[in-house]
Order: structure tokens, then sequence, then C-alpha cells
């Protein structure tokens, strides 16, 4: 996205958001945590966090507190108007520890003095209900969760574990430290050579590899000078604009990314919205075919994420992909969501032979998914960066680390994250940007390998959406 009158709109609400003062109201059942259903495991559903305001749809979420999974298939939502429902769809099943939030705005609306409740299928049988006074600023929610009281958080976690002062990712500190390599940042590019909309990076060894949110892929080389410059061969001279399947539509591509078999297995773009229906949110990953020539590409599958993940606004959704290998996971103890167990790659049907996490700018929420050959996905993870705002991810696989990194919203902080003794990922640190870099747009960000590194030291690149200068593409560099 541009630094638009329309990004400018939306950072004011979330200021305003964020300076609301609310008082909660006691709520039966929610706040005394005495049980008021007597149905299979409904004693263990909670309400456990509620949007009511911002960039993301009227939401409920639920929690299983419980040891056992618990089917609320017709369960009823209701706000404080016994007339508004919203009935949970067939098949619904929260598995113990899970988390699960309903867009209920295509139901009802949550004021600013409402109350979210919760129905057995019967409408009548109460399970759980929290009531409030003001808007949330951005998130009402239970501290601890599914057993404290709720609060007013910063931060929304919509189908993860809330963020109640204990880090972005579920621990870790998150008070923003030096940047941990050099103050100076360069140009990378020639003058006015991108315009704007430069999104996604990810380096693959000689090659950089950009997405444009104008619907457009880019390969550079090296230029010799430390920076980049487009491929000027294969029809990439131009970059090449992309296509869904079927050769419909322009992908709003914002990331992009590669699995372990390099560009020769396909370069993966995420994509927020088709750019014919602009108004209208598609969080895809779409999978293209770059070995051929020509100027344009035709995505070869389309992982379609929109029904799975809490709904934001259609300028405001998937951000940042990067692939982390299903060994790294494994070696870590990463515990799959999905099934409450340490993660099994065997389990699922030929995929990529890794996850895939993709990054919400909406939300700052991180969701890891497994993206089967057929065209299948489960997720496996939903996590919170540290930060409001997610605009970029990189795995970076020397430090078996994850990067989130946030735009001029968040003064240009990127976050790390690993994964901990509990197997989930783990805010680690907050960087401030660069001393030497002003707070610019930028929604790109990629590490060079080890390779790079001399005398302790490699080079990273961030991509300025605004080309702020007449520069797309700057260059500093980082601790090895």
């Amino acid at each position: 996205m541009t630094a638009s009158s329309a990004t400018t709109t939306r950072r004011r609400r979330r200021a305003l958001s964020r300076l609301l003062v609310a008082v909660p109201l006691l709520a039966t059942g929610a706040l005394t945590g005495v049980p008021v259903a007597h149905a299979a495991g409904a004693d263990d559903i909670r309400v456990n966090e509620v949007v009511t305001t911002g960039d993301v749809n009227d939401s409920i979420e639920l929690f299983n507190k419980g040891t056992t999974a618990v089917d609320v298939s017709g369960w009823i939502l209701k706000d404080d108007d016994k007339s508004h429902s919203y009935k949970i769809a067939s098949g619904t099943t929260l598995a113990p520890g899970a988390f699960r939030a309903f867009d209920v705005s295509g139901s009802f609306g949550l004021g600013s003095r409402d109350e979210a409740r919760l129905h057995l299928a019967d409408g009548k049988t109460l399970v759980d209900s929290f009531a409030w006074s003001s808007h949330s600023a951005a998130s009402w929610s239970r501290c601890a969760d599914g057993s404290g009281a709720f609060k007013q958080v910063g931060t929304l976690t919509l189908g993860s574990a809330n963020s109640c002062g204990t880090g972005g990712g579920g621990g870790g500190s998150t008070t923003p430290v030096a940047w941990p390599g050099g103050s100076s940042v360069a140009n990378a590019d020639a003058s006015h050579l991108f315009g704007q909309d430069l999104s996604g990076l990810h380096q693959e060894g000689n090659v950089l590899w950009g997405a444009q949110n104008s619907g457009k892929l880019w390969r550079l080389v090296r230029d010799g000078a430390g920076g980049w410059k487009p491929d000027t061969t294969g029809g990439w001279s131009s970059g090449r604009s992309l296509r869904f399947p079927g050769g419909s539509g322009s992908p709003d591509s914002e990331g992009v990314t590669l699995t372990g078999a390099g560009s020769a297995g396909g370069v993966f773009v995420a994509s927020e919205r088709n750019g014919d229906a602009s108004g209208t949110s598609r969080l895809s990953v779409l999978k293209y075919d770059v070995s051929g020539s020509g100027s344009s590409l035709t995505a070869t599958k389309e992982w379609n994420l929109t029904s799975d993940l809490p709904p934001t606004g259609s300028n405001l959704g998937l951000e940042g992909i990067t692939w982390i290998p299903d060994t790294a996971l494994t070696g870590a103890g990463f515990k799959d969501a999905s099934t409450g167990a340490v993660y099994d790659p065997a389990r699922y049907t030929a995929h990529s032979g890794g996850v895939f996490f993709v990054g919400v700018e909406g939300t700052g929420m991180i969701h890891g998914y497994v993206l089967a050959d057929s065209g299948t996905y489960t997720r496996v993870a939903s996590f919170g960066s540290g930060m409001s705002g997610v605009m970029e991810l990189q795995w970076e696989p020397q430090a078996s680390r994850l990067w989130a990194v946030c735009d001029d919203t968040c003064d240009g902080r990127h976050s790390t994250l690993k994964v901990d003794t509990g197997g989930a990922f783990t805010t680690t640190a907050v960087y401030n940007r660069p001393t030497g870099m002003p707070n610019y747009n930028n929604e790109g960000f990629s590490l060079a390998g080890a390779d790079e590194c001399v005398a302790g030291s490699k080079p990273v690149y961030w991509s300025d959406d605004t080309n702020d200068g007449g520069h797309a593409l700057r260059r500093g560099t980082i601790t090895c």
C-alpha cells in the first residue's frame, strides 16, 4: 500500500482507539468464573476476546480451557439485544487450548456499551458472557486466557493467546533496543527506478525477488555497487505482471518467498485482494512458475485463506510471507496448534516440506499454514508479532529466528521470534530501526545469507513503499 490519505485516516483511527478509556462491567459467569451451563464440555468454553472498533470487523473469540474437544456447532452468539444472534456453523469444534474468532458484524454490531453472550444451541442456556462500557482499544482480552478478568490491551490476538503484557508472541522482551548492526543506510537502487508500491523482498543468492502492490513481480540482479537492478533477460526488465489462476485479475502482491527448492520450485506471493475488486479481501498465497519468459505470470495454484482468518479491511490483509522448513520446526519442538501436539510433518499429505507463515497488517498477527500440493491447507499456528502491524516476515536460518517488520506506523521497528520450550513462537527482541534511516514506509525486508558475512556483519535490505527521495531500495548491515 502507498502512504495515501486512506493510510493516514487508518492511522488516525488507530490512534483514537488507543486513547479510549474503558471500564469493564461485571458479567454473569464471565468474570466470576462460575459455570452457568450444563452440557458436555460447555463449562470449559469461554468468551475470551472482544473487538468492537478499529480496522477489524466486530468479533467475538471463544477459548476452550478444558482438556477435551468441544463441539460448538449451532451455539449462539448474541449482544445485549435478545433479537440479535449469530449461529456458529455446523462442524465447528474447539480442541483443548484452541482459540476461534467469529466475525459477527453481518448479524449485529457491538457498541460502546454492550455485551457478548454465548448460548447453547437452544438459544436460552447461557454459557458465558462479558459486558463493557467503552469500545475496545484495540481489544478487550481475558488475562489470563479463559480464566482471568477482562482488560484493555493494545494488540489484537484474535485466534491466538491474548497479549497480556508477557510479550507479543507469548513471552520475551518487547522493550525496543538499538538496531543490531550498523547505523548507516544507503540507497540500493537507481533513482526513480521502481516508483511507489514496492513491498515484499526475498534474497536468493545473487537474485533479489521483489513483490509490488500493483500486481507485479521483479527479478533483480546485483548492480556491482552494492545495490540491485532489474534482470534484463526473460521479460523481467520492467517486472512481470501477475494474474490469478486462469489468467484473470491483478493480485495486490505484498510479500514474496521461496521454499527449500528455490525459485525452480516456484515463487510464492502473498496477496490481500484482487486489484480489480479492491474493496473485497482475498487473503491468498499464490504460486508462480517463473521459468519461462513473457510479460506476465499466471498462478499455477492459489490457497485462498480468507474464510479461515479473522476479517480485516481489504487493504489491511496479508502483507508478509516466509517459509520455514519442517526440519527447523521439528528440531525446535514446534507445537501444531491444530492438534495440540508436537508438529509432525508426516501427518500431512504432500506439501512443500515446510510451513508458510503469513503476517497480517491490520492485526499484527502471524499465522502458520501447511499448504498441501492439492490446494488444501491447515492452520498450525497463530501468534502475535509484538507489534500493531506486520508488513514483512523473514526466516533467518543461520540464527533460527523469525523476523517480523512493521513500517512507519510502528516507527520502523522489527521483532524477532523463536520457538520456546513450550513449542510456541515467542518474541525474543524488538529492535528500533537504524539511527541513520528516517522513518520510511518500509514494507519489505531481506537478509543476506551467512556466506556474505564479512568481519562479523552481513547486508540487509529494505523496500520503501512510498519511494521517498526517489528510492525504493536501501541497504544496511546486521551482525551475523
